[in-house]
This record gives C-alpha cells, structure tokens and sequence, in this order.
C-alpha cells in the first residue's frame, strides 16, 4: 500500500472518531447522592443609603430557622462585597444610593432569608468609641454587627416585612434561579450598640436539688487583636412587640418581659472531644450548624417518656427584675444601661427541640451549660467562647479567663 493511500485511511478514520466524538454520550443519574443532586443560585444587589462605609456583608438563612431574635439560626452561607466596589471613590458624605450584585451558588432547593450589614469602619467618623472594620465569620465572638455597623435584609417593598427567597423546580421540571433579589441597607437600621459581651462573677457549680441558682453578669470590654467590644453595660429592655409603650408579658407570670433574653444550655460531652469541641460544641450538635443530629442523648419528659430524638436541653433562666433595675426601666422609657445584671437559672429543664413547644423534662441532665444573651437587636454573647485561655492562643486571639465559664451541674 502506497503512502498517500495509508495517509488518505488515516485520514477517514480521524475524520470518523472526531465525528462519532460529536455526539454527546448519555448521562444517567448514579445511586451516589452527592453526584445527583440538583442545584442552583440566589442572585441580586445589595442597596446602601448611608454614609457608613465598609464591606457588606450579606448572610443566608434557612426560613425555618431564622437568626435571633426572631430564633436560633446560623448563616448556611455568606457573601462579602468588598467596599471599594460597592462605593468606589464616593464622596464620605454621599448617602448613595450605592449598589453592587451579589451571588449565592451551588444553593438547594428551599425557602431562604437574607440579612446582613455594612461592617463599618465607624473611625471615619466623630463617633466615639470608633471601631475599624472587625468581621469575621470564623469565630463567635467576631461574626457579628457592632455598633455603627449598618444593618440590611431582604423584605418586601410595600410591607417592609422579610422576603422568604424560594428556589424550586420550575414548570419543566428543572431547578430555578432566585434572581433579581434586593438587599437593602438604610441609616435608619444603624446598630445602636456593641454585642452584650459580659462576665459572669461567681461560682459555677449549681446543684438542682438546693433550689434555683443565681448568676452576676456584669459586662465585658475586650479591644486586643481581632476583637473589639466595648459596651458601656448591660442594656436592658422591655419587650414591646408592637412598640404602644406597653410591655409583654408571654409567659404570664405578672412580670414584664425583658430583653436581653437567657438562654442556659447543655454542652457536649464525651472523652474523644477536643478542647475546642468540650467549650464550642452544644450536645447533640456535633458538627455546630445549629441543626440538631440525627442521632444523639434523649432524655425522659416530665411524664415518663421519650422520643427517641435527640434533645436540646435548656435549663429555664430568667432576669432577676429587682426593684431598682425595674425603676430604671420605668423612668428611662423601658430602656435601662446596667453594670450589674442578676440571672436566676432555675431547677427545671426542657427539650426545645421544637422551640414554640419546649417540653419539660423529669430531671436536669447533669453536665456543663453555656450562658448566651440574645438581645433585641439580634446581637448575642455567649460564654464559654474562642477567648477561654485554652483555646484562644491556638486561634491567634486575646485570652481572657472569664470566658472559659461553663455552669456545672453535678
């Protein structure tokens, strides 16, 4: 066979391969769930009308488990918009409008919130103590606003009332993106204060069987490295929903409700947990997304049975409205700046796994509690955190041996 003839069969057999390569093979869904698995994104812009300058930061929440105070909830993911993007090289006195897109991708079929806010670098500024910007997201004690940071969320136009963003299967079947979705950010949602860090002076053991416990809170300032609070007390204030001027009383024990609100509860146990799993972990959590596990401790209820789920047990805590805190309140508009805070934790716990129905348990589970103060605004303490001298030099942060408090229950 001649050279050209070999060359000219070569030729048709290329020719014949890229042809068949043409065609796209089949692609069938395996039994692996991770490779079956439809996704898509939540797209938009965030809106600033503030002078306030910094990073946005926009966070995303499951619908069901929204973030305090309204719940419980953690971020499933967050976004950062660098603030040289969204202001460029706008005069410091413009309140905008600034705007800028953002993307959230690979997101599950679901019901979302959006919230967020400017992590302001508040020194620009006459304002007094001044902060520079100081998110971020690894660590408890830095995720969250402080004062000055402007907040933002998705809502409605009209009623102003959070957006629930949906992404579902459209008419064909495939999944849809969530687009055009607007991330407002107004001065009118400025952070009027820093987180309710706070100590808690005195011992730590709380035997049930002598009666409720009393707890001193008193407020905690930390500006060293990364962290930065400063509040000049504990804030307190009366809940009043719908803001008439008449405080709440939910639980309808004849006192007012008060912010911040307490929450008492159970940490993980167990030899294999290191350090920092024995002071971050809550139980039956073990992986901290704020959704309980699959498997897990169940305690028995108050009437003898059990589940078979894993709890969430909290022990019932209340603020001590003694008569001078209630005189501030009274003659300060329900609003009252405390250097002392009085926390009663009482004998009795519950299962919140279902936080609008808590059940009650037959005994207080033994083990170590955090203490969290959740205030109106949505911002939280709690101890223990990432500054307990045991953790805080491996994560690059200020130690401080007040927060390494855990309630001992024997």
């Amino acid at each position: 066979m001649s050279s050209s003839c070999q060359k000219t069969l070569v030729g048709l057999a290329l020719a014949s391969v890229l042809a068949t390569g043409c065609e796209p093979p089949p692609v069938v869904p395996t039994a692996d769930r991770r490779q079956n698995q439809q996704l898509s994104r939540i797209e938009g812009q965030v809106v600033v009308q503030s002078r306030a300058r910094g990073n946005a930061i926009v966070l995303l929440y499951d619908a069901d488990r929204p973030p305090p105070p309204q719940g419980a909830g953690r971020p499933l993911s967050f976004t950062v918009i660098p603030a040289a993007q969204l202001f460029g090289p706008a005069d410091p006195s413009s309140y905008g409008p600034f705007t800028a897109s953002f993307t959230f991708s690979l997101v599950n079929p679901g019901r979302y919130l959006l919230r967020g806010f400017i992590d302001a670098d508040t020194c620009l500024t006459s304002a007094q103590p001044c902060h520079t910007p100081d998110f971020l997201p690894w660590y408890g004690i830095t995720g969250e606003p402080g004062a000055g940071d402007v907040g933002g969320a998705a809502v409605d136009p009209v009623t102003r009332v959070p957006r629930v963003v949906e992404v579902a299967e459209g008419p064909d079947g495939a999944l849809q993106a969530a687009t055009g979705v607007t991330v407002s950010f107004s001065d009118s949602t400025t952070v009027p204060m820093d987180r309710p860090a706070f100590q808690v002076v005195g011992d730590a053991r709380f035997n049930p069987a002598a009666g409720a416990k009393r707890l001193e809170l008193k407020p905690l300032q930390v500006h060293e490295g990364a962290v930065d609070v400063r509040p000049p007390g504990l804030v307190v204030r009366y809940v009043d929903n719908n803001s008439d001027g008449t405080p709440v009383d939910a639980d309808r024990d004849g006192e007012p409700d008060l912010w911040p609100r307490v929450l008492v509860r159970k940490l993980a146990e167990g030899q294999a947990l290191t350090p920092t799993q024995r002071l971050l972990t809550d139980e039956n959590d073990l992986n901290r997304d704020g959704v309980l596990d699959t498997e897990g401790t169940d305690y028995i209820r108050a009437d003898g049975k059990s589940d078979g789920l894993p709890d969430q047990v909290v022990l019932v805590a209340k603020i001590v409205q003694e008569p001078a805190l209630m005189d501030a309140l009274r003659s300060n508009n329900g609003t009252a700046v405390v250097s002392s805070l009085g926390v009663q934790v009482l004998p009795q716990a519950l299962d919140a796994r279902d936080p609008r129905n808590p059940v009650a348990l037959r005994s207080v589970p033994s083990g170590r509690y955090a203490v969290t103060l959740v205030h109106f605004t949505g911002q939280t303490w709690r101890v223990p955190n990432e500054l307990a001298p045991t953790l805080a030099s491996e994560h690059g942060l200020p130690s401080v041996e007040s927060q390494s408090f855990v309630l001992e229950v024997p």
